[in-house]
C-alpha cells in the first residue's frame, strides 16, 4: 500500500511513498533470503554482550578485596579475567558485526536492484507526470541515506539493542531495586522517543520531496538552458530555483533543531537514573545488604548503559532518515510492480523506454501468437482530467504489413504508436498485441536516440547479449551502416557514447535500427524514427528503416510523407481520431484531409512517386 507524496507544485504529481506498514513487509520480504545470515549473526553479538557484562562483577570483586585489605596478590585472578574477558568480546564483537554487515550490504544490493529493475519499468506517462526530479532524488538521496544507515547504523543499532537488553537483566541479577531505579529513566527516554520520532518521520519525507523539487528545477533549467535564454528567463527560473532551495535549507534547519532538543531532553533522561541507582546503592550498602562491589558493579552497569542508549535513540534519526528513504524506494516498487507476472517485455532499440506486453488476462493488453495481426479496439487516452488526447481508435495491422500513421502536431500519432507498444496504458479499450517466442515482441524505436557508452559492438549487444560478431556485422550492414561501422578506429570495438567516439544523429539512429534487427520482433513501432536527422541524412535514414522492417509487421510514426508512400497503408489522425485509411494513391486522390497533407507537405519539394 502507498500514499502519493506531497507535490512540490501544483504542476507535478510525485511518485508515491509507502506506507509504514508497507514498508516494514518490504523490508521483512527482503530479509527473509538471509534468515541464516540474520540469525547468526544476532547470536554471535549476543554471545559477545554477555561475555561483555562479566567486567563490572569483575571491577566490583577489585573493589571488595581492595576495601577489605586483603592481599594483593587476590588481585590477579580478577584481572586475568578481565584481560580474557576483552580478547573474547573483542573477536566475537567482530564476528558479529561483519555478518551483520554483510547482511546489510546484501539486503541494500537486494533493494537497488529491485528498485532500478521496476523503476524502469514505470509507464512512460507516470514518469513525465512526477518529473525527472523526483525519480533522480530517490535513485541519489535516498538510496545514499539507506546504504548509509545500513553500512553504519543497522550494526550499531543491534548491538545496543542488545547491551540495554542484557544488562538490565545483569542489574536485576544484582539486585531487582537496582533495576527498578534504572528504570525511572525509561519513562523521560521514551517520551524523548516519541516526541522525536512523531515530527521526524514527516519531517524527513518533506525534506526529501523537497530535495526532489529542488532537483527537477535544477534539471529543468540547465537542460532548458538555451530556451530560458532566449525568452530572458534567467531572473524566473533563478527566483524558483533559490525559493526551492529556501524551503530544502528551512527544512535542514528544523531537522537541526529537532536533534538539539533530542539530545537535551536525553541528558536529563541519564541524570534521573544515575542518581537513583547510586541513592539505591547507599541505602543498599548502609543497610548491610550488599557489599561496595556490589553497589560499584550496579552504578557501572548504568553507566555502560549511557552508551548504548543513547546510541539506540541517537541513531532512531538515521533510521527516521532512511525509513523516509526506504519509503520512497518501496512506493516505487510497489507502483512498478505487474499485476501479474508479465510473460514478454518489448526491448527499447533506440533510447527509448522499454514497453512491457501486458499478460492476456490484465489490463488492456493482451499477447496473440508470433506474426498474428495486431488489433486496436475503441482505445482512449487522456494524460489527465479533461485532457484527451485518442478518441475511440480502433485500427488492425495484418501480418506483415506496414502502416503509416500521419497527421498534424498533437493529433495523438505518438501517444498511440507508445499505447500499442505497450510504453503506455490506454484509458479505455484493447490493444491486442503479439507475443514473442523467445525474442521480444514489440521493439520501440524513437527519435530519441541514446548511444549507450562502451564498444559499438556490446552497444549493439544490449538487443540480444548472445550475438555473434557476424550477426552484429549482418545487422550493421542490413540497415547500411557496415561501412562507417569498420571505418571507426577500432572497428566495432571502437568505444561510442559518452567519453567515446561521438556519433552524429543519423548514425546513432542506424544504431538503434540494427539493435532492432537483432532483437528480430514480431512487431516494430517507429515514432518517429528519422526526425532528428537533417536532410541530408533522412533518405539513408529511410532506406536503413525499410531494410530493418523487411519481413516485419510495422506501425510507423511518419515524420515525411514519403515514408507514408513507402507504407502499404497510411492511417491518418485528427484531434484524436481516425478519420481516413487506405493506400497512399487512393487517399492522395479522394480530396480529403491526406490530400492536403500532401499538397502541404510536398508543395516546396519533389514529391516522389510509390
Amino acid at each position: 500500500m502507498t500514499t502519493p507524496s506531497h507535490p512540490a507544485d501544483d504542476s507535478a504529481e510525485l511518485l508515491p511513498v509507502a506506507t509504514p506498514a508497507r514498508t516494514r513487509a518490504a523490508l521483512r520480504a527482503l530479509i527473509r533470503p538471509d534468515r541464516g545470515l540474520a540469525l547468526t549473526g544476532i547470536g554471535v553479538l549476543v554471545a559477545a554482550t554477555a561475555v561483555g557484562l562479566l567486567v563490572q562483577p569483575l571491577l566490583g570483586r577489585i573493589v571488595d578485596i581492595v576495601a577489605d585489605g586483603r592481599p594483593a596478590g587476590d588481585l590477579t585472578l580478577p584481572v586475568v579475567l578481565l584481560v580474557a574477558v576483552a580478547a573474547v568480546q573483542g573477536v566475537t564483537t567482530t564476528i558479529g558485526l561483519t555478518r551483520v554487515a554483510r547482511l546489510g550490504e546484501t539486503v541494500l544490493a537486494r533493494l537497488r536492484e529491485q528498485f532500478v529493475e521496476r523503476a524502469l519499468d514505470l509507464p512512460a506517462d507516470r514518469l513525465e507526470r512526477a518529473g525527472a526530479g523526483d525519480l533522480t532524488a530517490r535513485v541519489t538521496g535516498d538510496v545514499a541515506r539507506v546504504a548509509e544507515a545500513v553500512r553504519s547504523a543497522l550494526p550499531e543499532m543491534a548491538r545496543s539493542v542488545l547491551a540495554i537488553l542484557l544488562t538490565l537483566g545483569a542489574l536485576a541479577l544484582l539486585d531487582v531495586r537496582f533495576l527498578l531505579a534504572a528504570l525511572l529513566a525509561v519513562p523521560v527516554q521514551l517520551l524523548t522517543a516519541r516526541w522525536y520520532v512523531t515530527r521526524a518521520l514527516t519531517l524527513y519525507a518533506d525534506q526529501r520531496v523537497a530535495n526532489g523539487a529542488q532537483q527537477q528545477q535544477l534539471l529543468e533549467t540547465i537542460g532548458g538552458a538555451v530556451t530560458v535564454r532566449g525568452h530572458r528567463l534567467e531572473r524566473q527560473h533563478t527566483e524558483r530555483g533559490a525559493g526551492r532551495s529556501r524551503k530544502a535549507v528551512e527544512l535542514t534547519m528544523r531537522s537541526v533543531n529537532l536533534v538539539l532538543g533530542f539530545y537535551g531532553r536525553l541528558h536529563i533522561a541519564e541524570y534521573i537514573g544515575l542518581a537513583a541507582v547510586l541513592i539505591a546503592g547507599f541505602w543498599l550498602v548502609r543497610d548491610g545488604a550488599l557489599s561496595i562491589g556490589t553497589a560499584t558493579a550496579a552504578a557501572l552497569y548504568f553507566h555502560s548503559l549511557f552508551g548504548p542508549v543513547n546510541a539506540a535513540l541517537v541513531l532512531l534519526d538515521d533510521a527516521q532518515s532512511a525509513a523516509a528513504g526506504l519509503a520512497r524506494l518501496v512506493g516505487v516498487t510497489d507502483l512498478a510492480r505487474p499485476a501479474e507476472p508479465v510473460a514478454g517485455k518489448a526491448e527499447p532499440a533506440g533510447g527509448a523506454e522499454p514497453a512491457p506486453v501486458p499478460h492476456q488476462r490484465t489490463g488492456p493488453h493482451q499477447r496473440t501468437a508470433p506474426g498474428a495481426a495486431v488489433a486496436v479496439d475503441a482505445v482512449s487516452h487522456a494524460y489527465g482530467p479533461g485532457r484527451p488526447v485518442l478518441h475511440e481508435v480502433s485500427l488492425t495491422l495484418r501480418p506483415g504489413e506496414h502502416v503509416a500513421l500521419v497527421g498534424t502536431s498533437g493529433a495523438g500519432k505518438s501517444t498511440l504508436a507508445r499505447i500499442v507498444a505497450g510504453v503506455q496504458q490506454p484509458t479505455a479499450g484493447t490493444v491486442t498485441a503479439p507475443a514473442g517466442a523467445g525474442e521480444p515482441s514489440v521493439v520501440l524505436v524513437t527519435q530519441e536516440v541514446h548511444v549507450f557508452t562502451g564498444s559499438l559492438a556490446e552497444d549493439l549487444r544490449l538487443a540480444r547479449p548472445d550475438a555473434t560478431d557476424a550477426e552484429l556485422r549482418g545487422a550493421l550492414s542490413t540497415v547500411h551502416a557496415l561501412d562507417w561501422a569498420e571505418a571507426l578506429p577500432d572497428g566495432l570495438d571502437t568505444v561510442v557514447g559518452e567519453g567515446g567516439h561521438r556519433l552524429d544523429p543519423a548514425r546513432a539512429q542506424q544504431l538503434a535500427l540494427a539493435r532492432l534487427v537483432l532483437a528480430d520482433p514480431a512487431l516494430a513501432v517507429l515514432d518517429e524514427a528519422t526526425a532528428e536527422a537533417g536532410s541530408a541524412g533522412a533518405r539513408v535514414l529511410e532506406r536503413s528503416a525499410e531494410a530493418a522492417l523487411s519481413g516485419r509487421t510495422a506501425l510507423i510514426v511518419a515524420h515525411r510523407l514519403t515514408q507514408a508512400v513507402a507504407a502499404d497503408r497510411v492511417v491518418v489522425l485528427e484531434a484524436g481520431r481516425v478519420v481516413e485509411s487506405g493506400p497512399h494513391d487512393e487517399l492522395r486522390d479522394a480530396d480529403g484531409p491526406y490530400a492536403a497533407l500532401w499538397r502541404a507537405w510536398s508543395g516546396s519539394r519533389t514529391a516522389p512517386h510509390p
